[in-house]
């Protein structure tokens, strides 16, 4: 068994466990008091947030979301960012229906899973034999770095929880294979990290295990540890494959299905902008969603990041290489991936993985500052310092010569905070540099919050479901909207201004209201084609056109075969639409109150949508629906000369359909419909449409394999570990009957 290069107390590993703790919820509060929306901002509001609430409601009524038909654009939740197979996740859906506050629950599971992401780098660092007050350095460094602060705890969900994962997977994977600790809890973390539905974090995971795996061969100079590792990030891999199955398998109907490897500029880091870690006034220059110059800390660490390295005895230092080794190689696999190419397949935007930089250079830098700090040659490691500050001034200074002021002033303050931190160091020792090191964290993430510009991409949506649910219609039954995100102006995004008769995003989620439109990350091709709506639910000019167009082979317009009850226009995209008269079949419906931003269009003939199932068309046949659920449709169906059942079901994979009991083959209507042909002399029989996500079964058949195979490492582990006690036992009974004679 390999042993810890420096041995804290429990009591003490604790004690600063608890300061990394308490330091992020410091941080957060730094943050809220700079933006009281930070945590609550672009897709949290737009689509997390609510999805939350839309899944906990689901859960509560006994159904398993994995398929909402009339959500059209977003329905299927074996495919989107859902974490339906994720425990945690699921309890945070179960509780959201229970919360009014939106913007208060979405901190308070960010601030969670943040203290929990800061614990895992703690860990992280503890097993690569750091003291415990840098540890917490590193822990709560990384939780306030660039990127992770301004996008994954701020706007990305799935990404903050899925790292929160896998930093724990990483320091349980190291302690596993140095003899430290069972397989269960990599295990466990890995599939947590996986099972978020978010391919990032699962992607990061594998990297991770394999860099730990390749570095423990280095520095153990044995292959069997990393071998048993390799093996339980397979078991976990295999009850994690139901996961991604269903987007694997359906990906050619989807946006995403044409992806490849492509060198895409926007979002690819160039790997000089690493020399802008540790200023905090660092905006960087690649091709973002603000042009070439971003006007956000994006690739920011911490101030002592860089500057630190010269207080590391690198001659010392040298001969912990191997053992850091897998820290090392994941290092330098992240900043290569940073670079690009800008998109593998569904990986696109490689600064995304920019919190993956911050942790593996955090976690080498404070274990090195920790194992091998030194203030020998104090003059020389200061002028070193000072150059390595310059750095970090021409570089911010030429990615954005606009703000030489507050360059300069950062630099000044990183001098100083180093000079106060080098004398406390000295004279108080390390615990008490480090206490100053992390308080200091805390005003640099304020300044950098309070001053980032506002960001294009939140929606401003308003917090509290009372308040939205009280001001927008009651639209009963399933409505389509028609409306465009991009004509809102500033001044309407406010609940007594759009927000009030507009839903795009996962906002009619919030309201519990049935709206086609959605936010999706996946889209239905063939759907978004034919509506021309987008991943927010904004549609074209010619959206209006598309639904009321007539289906050639039904003979039924497109908002009929959808079984939609109600068309909501938006006044900016369709001004004059009131000016014409309704569709037939429709009529307009004035709701007082709103009529500054829509238009309203329902049936003559009252709601379509509850009236035989999700029976969209029977031709040559009689279709009667004798029940209908989320994945399943049961109609009673006779038909004399052959005819065809269409549903108001989008044509996902994983549709079959039986004609009493017997398979029968599906078919599809302009490529969105599922349909499904009656044989002649068919009388009165029962027609079952069943969905099930595809590969259900084989995701079914590897989650067992992989239980059975993390059983059978946890067997073995503990029978090793109970042959080598056995062994020291009669080693040490030999020594004792050696002395006694």
């Amino acid at each position: 068994m390999v042993a810890t290069a420096v041995a804290d107390s429990r009591e003490e590993t604790y004690r600063w466990a608890a300061v990394t703790a308490f330091g992020v919820v410091v941080g957060y509060a730094a943050v809220l008091l700079a933006n009281a929306r930070h945590f609550y901002t672009d897709d949290t509001e737009s689509q997390y947030a609510a999805l939350w609430v839309m899944l906990g409601r689901r859960l509560r009524e006994g159904h398993f979301p994995a398929l909402v038909p009339w959500e059209w654009m977003s329905g299927n939740y074996a495919m989107e960012e859902a974490g339906l197979y994720n425990p945690p996740q699921l309890l945070i859906d179960l509780i959201a229906p229970s919360v009014d506050n939106l913007a208060v629950y979405a901190t308070v599971v960010k601030l969670i899973f943040s203290i929990i992401a800061a614990l895992g780098v703690f860990r992280i660092c503890r097993e690569y034999g750091a003291r415990s007050h840098w540890a917490a350095v590193a822990g709560i460094g990384f939780t306030l770095s660039g990127w992770f602060l301004f996008f994954d705890e701020s706007s990305w969900a799935t990404s903050l929880t899925g790292t929160a994962w896998l930093v724990h997977a990483w320091a349980s994977a190291v302690r596993y294979a140095r003899g430290r600790s069972g397989p269960v809890p990599t295990f466990v973390f890995l599939y947590l990290a996986i099972s978020v539905q978010y391919i990032f974090p699962a992607v990061e995971s594998a990297l991770v295990i394999a860099a730990v795996a390749a570095g423990e061969v280095v520095y153990q100079r044995r292959w069997r540890p990393s071998m048993r590792l390799l093996l339980t990030a397979g078991c976990a891999g295999l009850v994690g494959l139901e996961t991604y199955l269903p987007a694997m398998l359906s990906s050619a109907t989807t946006w995403r299905g044409n992806e490849r490897v492509l060198n895409d500029p926007f979002l690819t880091v160039p790997w000089s902008e690493s020399l802008n870690a540790s200023l905090p006034s660092t905006v960087p220059a690649f091709t973002g969603w603000w042009g070439y110059v971003q006007p956000l800390p994006m690739v920011y660490i911490a101030w002592f990041l860089i500057p630190a390295l010269a207080f590391i005895d690198w001659s010392a230092a040298r001969r912990s290489a191997r053992e850091l080794s897998g820290a090392g190689l994941f290092a330098a696999a992240v900043l290569m991936w940073t670079a690009g190419p800008g998109r593998i397949g569904p990986l696109r935007w490689p600064a995304r993985v920019l919190p993956m930089v911050a942790l593996a250079l955090l976690v080498l830098v404070c274990v090195l500052l920790s194992r091998y700090g030194t203030f020998t040659r104090a003059r020389s490691r200061a002028a070193a310092a000072a150059v390595l500050i310059g750095l970090l001034f021409v570089r911010s200074f030429s990615a954005d010569p606009h703000h030489l002021t507050r360059h300069v002033i950062a630099v000044a303050a990183v001098v100083a905070l180093g000079t106060v931190a080098v004398w406390l160091g000295r004279t108080r020792g390390p615990a008490a540099a480090c206490l100053l090191t992390i308080g200091s964290m805390f005003p640099i993430a304020y300044l950098q919050v309070s001053t980032a510009p506002p960001t294009p991409l939140s929606y401003n949506f308003p917090e509290r479901r009372s308040e939205v649910t009280a001001a927008f219609p009651r639209f009963d039954g399933v409505t389509l909207q028609l409306a465009d995100r991009a004509l809102l102006r500033p001044s309407d995004t406010t609940l007594a201004g759009a927000y009030s008769s507009l839903a795009f995003g996962n906002y009619a989620k919030n309201l519990g209201l049935d709206y086609v439109n959605a936010y999706t990350p996946i889209g239905h091709a063939a759907f978004s084609a034919m509506l021309c709506m987008g991943w927010d639910g904004s549609t074209c000019p010619d959206a209006f056109r598309r639904a009321f167009a007539t289906e050639t082979s039904t003979g039924r317009t497109i908002v009929d075969l959808m079984k939609v009850d109600r068309v909501v226009l938006q006044r900016a995209q369709f001004p004059d639409a009131r000016s014409r008269p309704a569709p037939p079949g429709w009529k307009w419906v004035d709701y007082p109150g709103h009529e500054r931003y829509i238009w309203v269009l329902e049936r003559v003939d009252g709601p379509l949508s509850t009236h035989n199932g999700l029976i969209a068309d029977a031709s040559g046949a009689s279709a009667t629906s004798t029940s209908r659920a989320d994945v399943t449709s049961r109609v009673r169906v006779s038909s004399d000369q052959g005819g065809r059942v269409v549903f108001a079901r989008l044509a996902w994979p994983g549709y079959r359909a039986s004609l009493n009991g017997n398979d029968i083959a599906l078919t599809t209507v302009a490529d969105t419909f599922v349909a499904v042909d009656i044989p002649a002399g068919t009388h009165d029989a029962e027609l079952v449409l069943t969905w099930r996500p595809p590969g259900w079964k084989i995701g079914i058949a590897t989650a067992l394999a992989g239980i059975a195979g993390i059983v059978l490492l946890q067997w073995w582990h503990g029978r090793s570990r109970r042959r080598d006690v056995s062994t020291d036992t009669s080693t040490s009974e030999r020594e004792a009957a050696l002395v006694g004679s």
